[in-house]
């Protein structure tokens, strides 16, 4: 009786085990996320009002809500679509995967999670605290992306 040699076995991938980011690292990487285009709003938009300058204010408040939204796309978008995190991700060691795959999910996916966040507020803020709770820590926008925010270092 011949054992058979594991070279001659057929090559089989061992199925992805995520290991779902804490409560604390999805809040923290949020705020820094939004922190730092809505700091940088609010900071430019009361140095606008200084001068007491209607038209000053307006444009800057226009320009300065165009930053914003490219700074969401290149973040939340392409950096967390590209290579599952953002600068908030980043810093709290956590990353955006499939939740199929564990690979990235592209812009397209990130931001179309980002939008799904608004059915994270419906009702009452719930989607946001469901991760407490949910077997696979996703909120209602993970869950619709079909994603997952899960350790970065494993």
């Amino acid at each position: 009786m011949s054992v058979p040699h594991l070279a001659t076995q057929p090559s089989q991938r061992a199925p992805y085990v995520p290991v779902p980011a804490t409560y604390g690292q999805r809040v923290g990487g949020f705020l820094i996320d939004v922190g730092i285009p809505m700091g940088l709003l609010f900071t430019v938009m009361i140095a606008a009002l200084i001068p007491r300058d209607r038209t000053l204010a307006l444009v800057v408040y226009a320009v300065s809500a165009v930053v914003a939204v490219v700074f969401v796309l290149w973040n939340s978008g392409y950096c967390q679509g590209r290579t599952g995190q953002s600068l908030g991700k980043r810093a709290l060691g956590v990353r955006l995967v499939a939740a199929a795959t564990g690979k990235p999910v592209g812009f397209r996916r990130a931001v179309g999670r980002q939008i799904a966040h608004l059915f994270d507020a419906i009702p009452f803020l719930l989607g946001y605290v469901w991760p407490l709770w949910d077997e696979q820590k996703q909120t209602f926008a993970d869950k619709m992306c079909r994603t997952l925010v899960v350790q970065a270092d494993l």
